[in-house]
């Protein structure tokens, strides 16, 4: 949102009032201490540091408590002081590194104040505190496997936490604390604005050596006929939306009078509905359209749909006249969570799904869960697949809680859908801005999906919705790492009831294993002639692998894939 000086000025002022206690989090070296005491002095409030107090008040610095007391009596010391600090009024507090690691700390650090999450990348953790001696935890000869461990146990835990997380890492602390006071005026005017009903931002920061880029995903419910979110995104006050035959009559005429209601002109767009017309075809009929209509290059195109709009609409973007902006409206659960962050666009051959595409951002995401309503419970099912998906690659908190919260999930409970789409937003927001175009980590938001395109194509597109081929490929990607002894009988078990719970299915179609064989041969993620597959070590940790014994691979499908 691009603000004028004088109103900047009033919201930083505004934030200034509201934003109450804000506790930093996040690993040793993300920046806690001196961060935080910058925004102390801007904002106009008191800086603690929770190690600081622990030290004053038993007179003996960190490393002798951890050397007499242990870690964990260090611990109980943590959630003493932070007992009382949490209850003090207009202080911004650093805490200690570990202070998530204890349920009632963070229970604490989220009732008593707005929690922001400090992140950087292990290698930047590493460079800040190569020379430090003074943090137990990191003294020893491996500092960067120690750094790894620490970061892989305490990430997920930092954003369970987290109201806010900002990226700490080649940033100036000016740069850093004018982001902050941005987030912190997004957040706050969300949560105080009761009349426009509650909405969360995520960022999705993507960096390249010549430039920053980022946008926002906006998450709430009713938020579809706020055009003042969409406006600062505009270049020109003219759009094209472009829908289909089904969403079109549901939400196209609320978001086009939103919009014209500010000025905007808009030419419709609207598609046949159904995986089978992600092709040529249809990607020409919005040629057509936009030509028709003399479009321009600041003509903003936005798709109003599910993934297949989403991803037809991108790659239109993306190559008429080399490229418009555009903007992701997505209108059903797979969507919201998955297919309209990122940037991935594209069509299907009949040879492989998404075979054609181009990577190209958005610029911006609104997801509405109100137009969840309309949209059926299969196809609810469908995106829960992908939720179950983030738990299972890297969080694995949040795949606990998925379990405690599948029947309110299903049943539409709005706070509920909300949290699940916040929570898958922001795990792919942050796989996305490491690895943009999946080169890397990014290649493991795939789990199940080589497996899920062979279904989709073996039997034929459309008869099996995404959601649910990701689903049975997940399953069968969990068998497949249980028989290469990566993962244990108990978790299969818990994946298995999970899909069942949500209604998803847990057996692959009984294609036979050569034909399984020979449309994975298709997948984006074969390299030299070799399919490369996305398993699991473990409930939260993906790893890819491209040393899958031919066998056991063959043994799987024939024992597996029985529906």
């Amino acid at each position: 949102m691009k603000l004028t000086k004088t109103t900047m000025t009033k919201a930083y002022r505004a934030a200034k009032m509201k934003s109450g206690n804000i506790f930093l989090v996040g690993m040793m070296g993300a920046g806690k201490t001196t961060i935080g005491r910058s925004l102390a002095n801007y904002m106009g409030k008191r800086f603690i540091d929770s190690d600081y107090e622990i030290q004053e008040r038993t007179g003996v610095k960190i490393p002798v408590i951890f050397e007499i007391e242990g870690e964990a009596g260090f611990r109980k010391r943590e959630t003493e002081v932070l007992r009382e600090l949490v209850r003090q009024d207009n202080i911004i507090l650093a805490t200690g590194g570990g202070a998530v690691l204890s349920w009632e700390n963070r229970e604490l650090l989220k009732r008593y104040g707005t929690v922001i999450y400090l992140r950087a990348s292990v290698i930047d953790l590493h460079r800040r505190t190569r020379h430090d001696k003074n943090r137990p935890l990191l003294q020893g000869r491996n500092l960067r496997s120690k750094l790894t461990e620490l970061y892989e146990q305490r990430d997920s835990l930092y954003r369970e936490t987290a109201h806010l997380t900002i990226d700490s890492g080649k940033q100036g602390v000016r740069n850093l604390v004018q982001k902050l006071m941005h987030k912190l005026v997004t957040f706050n005017s969300s949560k105080c604005n009761s009349n426009k009903n509650t909405m969360q931002t995520i960022t999705v920061d993507l960096a390249s050596s010549s430039e920053q880029r980022s946008y926002p995903i906006y998450i709430g419910s009713g938020i579809l006929e706020r055009a003042e979110l969409i406006l600062p995104h505009l270049p020109q006050k003219r759009v094209a939306i472009v829908s289909n035959t089904t969403v079109a009559p549901l939400y196209m005429e609320k978001l086009r009078i939103a919009l014209e209601n500010h000025g905007v002109t808009c030419v419709p767009i609207i598609l046949p509905d159904g995986e089978e017309y992600k092709d040529w075809e249809t990607l020409n009929k919005i040629f057509d359209a936009l030509l028709k209509h003399h479009c321009e290059r600041n003509t903003t195109i936005l798709a109003l749909g599910g993934g297949v709009v989403g991803d037809l609409t991108g790659f239109a973007a993306a190559t008429y006249l080399r490229g418009v902006p555009f903007i992701q409206i997505p209108t059903t659960l797979l969507a919201q969570v998955d297919s309209s962050v990122g940037g991935k666009t594209g069509i299907n051959h009949p040879l492989g799904k998404n075979m054609i595409g181009a990577f190209y951002q958005p610029r911006m995401v609104m997801a509405d869960s109100v137009t969840l309503n309309t949209l059926s419970d299969r196809e609810l099912r469908a995106g829960i697949a992908e939720i179950i998906k983030y738990g299972l690659i890297r969080d694995p908190v949040f795949f606990d809680w998925l379990e405690q919260n599948m029947m309110r999930l299903l049943a539409r409970d709005p706070a509920i859908l909300n949290e699940a789409i916040r929570r898958s937003c922001e795990n792919k927001a942050q796989i996305v801005a490491t690895d943009e175009r999946e080169s890397g980590v990014r290649a493991l938001l795939n789990l199940g999906h080589t497996f899920g395109h062979a279904i989709e194509n073996g039997m034929g597109y459309g008869v099996w919705l995404h959601g649910e081929a990701v689903a049975a490929g997940i399953v069968l990607a969990a068998e497949l790492s249980r028989r290469m002894k990566l993962i244990s009988e108990t978790d299969v078990v818990r994946i298995r009831k999970i899909f069942s719970q949500a209604g998803l299915p847990i057996h692959a179609p009984k294609l036979t294993p050569e034909n399984y064989l020979q449309l994975m041969t298709l997948d984006k993620k074969v390299d030299a002639g070799r399919t490369r597959f996305i398993l699991l070590n473990r409930i939260g940790e993906a790893v890819m692998r491209a040393d899958v014994p031919r066998a056991v691979l063959f043994e799987t499908l024939s024992d597996c894939a029985t529906a």
